[in-house]
């Protein structure tokens, strides 16, 4: 028999066996008996050189049409049984094909995301650098260094989670709670961080997340965004830091909002003051979302202490600056009226939709 006689017998018996395979494995035995490196097709593509010179290219052309026509039938024959396949499970599961399809709603950033790069933004404009630090952080850097005494309320393990400390064996430990190592109560160890590590003058904000042990309810969250900003450079006075929080609050909150400054103390600035500003839902009048004050409050802030500048090495008599503390949660509550900080926690699609 010639081998073009074999080679179109092999075409023939792999049609045949395609006809009757009914599955995907059934299709792999056709390929391998054909295809495979020891199949039909495979050893007459072997024997080619033993074929005369004069019809070599006759016969290859043949081979290389069958294996190709080969090819292609086994690829038809394994779409129509993954048809078939799925055929039968939509029937066997009863779905409706003639509904419409499910279309996917765009994602958006999360509301608390949102605000914290608006914030970013504000002060990026005014020129200052955004910093980063660790959620771990040291009882020195979280408190020491801003000046809150040992016998502080907040270095208090009621309001503190403190972590394993794992300092060598004979360390003394710290005396109002379980170690030397904390989750960070506020991100203005950054603050620290920085004017360790540059010189001023040091215009900065510290983005992040901190964590206080609070009980979640309407107006508490154990775990919050926080933007402190801190300023160090010569001539700094009251009156620039006025300036730039007059200027932020108008940014994030609107034009027509007006802003107060009410006497407070913080450890780390002296003097120390909170800022209020007009609510925007009465519009300073008076209501029940601001206890008919007309107020309400947004950050608190102060000129830095000098202790705080000798502790990183920063010539108070040469350099002053401010500091200031906002909650990313509460700017988002009082700019949106939300009645519940909680509200931005549950994961309430109904609810972050609209932002």
């Amino acid at each position: 028999m010639a081998m073009s006689d074999d080679l179109n017998a092999i075409q023939e018996r792999v049609q045949e066996a395609l006809a009757g395979a009914h599955s995907l494995e059934d299709l792999e035995k056709i390929r391998v008996a054909a295809l495979g490196k020891k199949g039909s097709l495979t050893a007459i593509m072997h024997m080619m050189g033993k074929v005369p010179p004069e019809e070599r290219p006759a016969m290859g052309k043949l081979a290389n049409t069958v294996r190709a026509n080969v090819d292609s039938a086994i690829k038809q024959a394994r779409l129509e049984i993954a048809k078939r396949a799925m055929d039968e499970k939509i029937m066997a599961e009863a779905a409706d094909v003639t509904l419409p399809g499910r279309r996917l709603s765009p994602g958006t950033e999360h509301l608390i995301s949102q605000i914290r790069e608006e914030i970013e933004d504000i002060f990026c404009g005014l020129g200052y650098t955004v910093e980063d630090g660790p959620y771990v952080e040291t009882t020195y850097y979280n408190f020491t260094a801003l000046n809150a005494p040992e016998d502080h309320p907040s270095r208090s393990a009621k309001d503190t989670f403190y972590v394993v400390d794992n300092a060598p064996e004979g360390k003394e430990k710290h005396v109002l709670g379980e170690s030397d190592v904390l989750l960070r109560t506020q991100t203005s160890g950054v603050q620290v961080h920085t004017m360790e590590e540059k010189k001023p003058p040091i215009y900065m904000i510290c983005p992040g997340t901190v964590f206080r042990p609070d009980t979640a309810d309407a107006n508490h969250l154990p775990q919050f965004t926080q933007v402190e900003g801190l300023v160090v450079d010569e001539g700094i006075t009251f009156g620039d830091l006025k300036g730039t929080l007059d200027y932020f609050c108008r940014e994030i909150f609107g034009k027509d909002r007006a802003t107060r400054y009410r006497p407070h103390f913080f450890p780390f600035t002296e003097p120390s003051c909170e800022v209020d500003v007009s609510c925007g839902v009465c519009h300073g009048k008076g209501c029940r979302f601001c206890k008919n004050t007309g107020w309400l409050e947004i950050l608190g802030c102060g000129m830095v202490d000098p202790n705080v500048f000798r502790y990183c090495g920063i010539d108070p008599e040469k350099y002053s600056g401010f500091a200031f503390g906002i909650g990313v949660e509460r700017v988002a509550a009082l700019r949106y009226d939300l009645p519940d900080l909680r509200m931005l926690m549950t994961g309430d699609m109904r609810f972050l939709r609209q932002f």
